[in-house]
C-alpha cells in the first residue's frame, strides 16, 4: 500500500517569544515493513542549527535550535512511503512453553527489552492483565488477540487532539479513552504479563477519510519469534499495511512527534493540519 502524508504543525504566540532547542520525530520508518520513498521537512522560522541524530530508542530525530524572537512557529513534514506488511503474523512461532505468561524472555534478550518491560502501573491494571491472560489460557498470542479486541469494543473512543496520554489506571476506570490513552493502558497490560511493549505514534489510514485528520497511536509488542509486532486497540486489530509508525518509545511523551519549550509573556495556539492519500 503507499500513502502519502502532508502534516502541518503551526504555534501562534500573542507576543514575541524566543524559542528553546525543539526536537522534531516526523520521520516515518524505513526498515523491511516500510520504505520510505519521499520526505521533506521544513521549519520556519529557520532554525539557526540543527542536528539530526538516532534517539535512544532507534527514531529519528531532528534537534533544532532558534536565534531571535518570533510569533509563529511552523513545521511542516510531507512524505511518501510503501507499506510492505500485509501479514502480521508472518513468523515462525516458537513452541509454547515460551510463549507462556507471565513472559521470561531469554536471559540474553532480557537486558535489551528491559527498558520497555515491568508494569508501571497500579494494581488495577494488573488485576485487568491478569484477568486477560487467565481467559487466554496464559499464552502470549490469545492474550494480545483479547486484550485487543476487549478494549476495542469495551472502551468508548474519543478524540482528545492535546495533550499527554492519561495514566493507565485512568483510562481502566474511565472506561473510555483517545487512541494514545489506550496504547498506553495496552503496553501497560502487557508489561504487567511479562511482555515487552512501546509506544507508537504514526499515521493510520482511516484519516484519509476523516473530515479532520489526526497522528494516530497504538503500540508494539516483542514476540519471541517475530520481534517487535503492532497491535492497535483503537481499531481492534493486528497492524499490517495500514499503519505508517514514525516514533516508538516506553511511553508517549518519548515518541512526541514535537517537543520543545518557549521564552516570553505569551500564550500559545497550536493548529494541526494533516492530509493523507492512500493507493494500492
Amino acid at each position: 500500500m503507499h500513502i502519502a502524508v502532508t502534516h502541518l504543525t503551526r504555534y501562534r504566540y500573542d507576543a514575541p517569544v524566543s524559542l528553546g532547542p525543539h526536537t522534531i520525530r516526523l520521520f516515518p520508518r524505513d526498515d523491511g515493513t516500510q520504505r520510505l520513498e519521499q520526505h521533506q521537512l521544513s521549519i520556519s522560522p529557520t532554525p539557526a542549527g540543527q542536528a539530526r541524530q538516532l534517539d535512544s530508542d532507534g527514531n529519528v530525530a531532528l534537534h533544532a535550535w532558534f536565534a531571535g524572537t518570533t510569533t509563529e512557529l511552523a513545521v511542516e513534514s510531507s512524505f511518501f512511503v510503501q507499506t510492505l506488511r500485509k501479514n502480521p503474523f508472518d513468523f515462525l512461532l516458537p513452541p509454547a512453553a515460551e510463549l507462556a505468561l507471565p513472559m521470561r524472555y531469554p536471559p540474553a534478550l532480557a537486558p535489551a527489552l528491559a527498558h520497555y518491560a515491568g508494569s508501571r502501573e497500579l494494581d488495577s491494571v494488573r488485576m485487568f492483565a491478569e484477568a486477560c491472560a487467565e481467559g487466554s489460557g496464559h499464552q502470549a498470542m490469545p492474550f494480545l488477540a483479547s486484550l485487543t479486541e476487549t478494549l476495542w469494543r469495551g472502551w468508548r473512543h474519543v478524540v482528545r487532539p492535546e495533550g499527554d496520554s492519561y495514566p493507565a489506571a485512568k483510562t481502566l476506570a474511565l472506561g473510555e479513552g483517545s487512541c494514545r490513552d489506550l496504547a498506553t493502558l495496552f503496553a501497560e497490560a502487557c508489561r504487567a504479563v511479562g511482555l515487552a511493549a512501546r509506544f507508537v505514534s504514526g499515521y493510520e489510514r482511516a484519516a484519509a477519510v476523516e473530515a479532520h485528520a489526526y497522528m494516530h497511536a497504538w503500540a508494539e509488542v516483542y514476540i519471541p519469534g517475530g520481534g517487535w509486532r503492532a497491535y492497535d486497540p483503537s481499531r481492534g486489530v493486528a497492524v499490517s499495511t495500514t499503519h505508517v509508525p514514525v516514533a516508538a518509545s516506553a511511553d508517549s511523551q518519548g515518541a512526541a512527534p514535537i517537543s520543545g519549550q518557549y521564552v516570553g509573556r505569551a500564550r500559545a495556539e497550536m493548529q494541526v493540519v494533516i492530509s493523507m492519500q492512500v493507493g494500492e
